[in-house]
């Protein structure tokens, strides 16, 4: 597995350098720091001492990112696997997304910067254009990971099961873990009139049917050597979620990142976002 490590020097970043403890051995690791050099606001200023206050800025800023790669080498765990330090100059979010793109990444690993639900819909942030842009997997981190042994996985359909099993077969892992797999239903009646008997018994077979999908894919993770626990329930799916993984006390919550057609019926992609804000643990988004 080949994982992405974008790093910029905040605190978030240092935690994400931590988490490399639970991943398993990378067949390569990048570690990317980009520099985004502001250029200088003075519309009187003569263009040729605006561009020389900037080519003074960007050479500055590089030397510190040189040095800020440097520093979190050094931090890194010792099964960490061979490491690939590149400094690009540009746009955050793009430069990730190209790196992902040349060096075929798996994985990034990243910290949030911190911004609040508000601010990020209005104004954007690194961590959301990566949730966003990025084809491989994310791991956000916006605080400590401490552990991790309990994953709670919900699951929305067929393509979804299938991007889970896909990026759980690369044994991402540095210790086992218990993949808690989980099937959202909302309550919701059919369109056309029914009483309030037959209504349950369509809930009851819904139910039936997700808890037979998830014990089916539970079945093909203990085949890759996870263990399993499986659950249906009904509700809206961020509220079940949430309760989820307080109830389990899990260690990371697992989510697609794509809206599809499912068993479930709902778009996990939308709650995705939600999730990485409200969740009581840290997230990775997996395609």
């Amino acid at each position: 597995m080949k994982i992405l490590l974008a790093v910029d020097g905040s605190d978030h970043s240092y935690e994400a350098v931590r988490a490399l403890k639970y991943l398993r051995r990378a067949d390569e690791l990048t570690l990317l720091h980009v520099v985004d050099a502001p250029r200088p606001a003075y519309p009187m200023m003569v263009p040729e001492v605006a561009q020389e206050l900037y080519a003074q800025l960007e050479r500055s800023m590089k030397e510190d990112g040189e040095q800020l790669l440097t520093r979190i080498q050094s931090l890194l765990p010792l099964h960490s696997g061979p490491v690939v330090k590149v400094l690009e100059v540009g746009s955050p979010a793009e430069k990730i997304v190209s790196a992902v793109e040349a060096h075929h990444a798996d994985l990034i690993v990243m910290g949030a910067r911190g911004l609040g639900p508000v601010k990020e819909r209005v104004l954007g942030s690194v961590s959301h254009r990566i949730l966003s842009m990025a084809l491989c997997a994310k791991l956000i981190l916006h605080g400590s990971l401490r552990d991790l042994k309990q994953i709670l996985l919900p699951l929305q359909g067929p393509s979804d099961a299938e991007a889970a099993l896909r990026f759980l077969g690369k044994q991402p892992f540095q210790e086992p873990v218990n993949i808690n797999l989980l099937a959202v239903l909302p309550p919701t009646r059919p369109p056309w009139p029914v009483d309030d008997s037959a209504a349950e018994k369509l809930e009851v077979q819904a139910l039936r049917h997700a808890r037979e999908f998830v014990d089916d894919v539970a079945g093909k993770l203990r085949a890759q050597g996870y263990t399993t626990r499986s659950a249906s329930v009904l509700g809206t799916p961020l509220t079940m979620i949430l309760h989820e993984a307080e109830k389990l006390g899990v260690d990371l919550i697992m989510v697609g990142s794509r809206a599809r057609q499912g068993i479930t019926r709902f778009v996990l992609g939308s709650v995705s976002h939600a999730v990485l804000h409200r969740a009581p643990c840290q997230v990775l988004v997996f395609e």
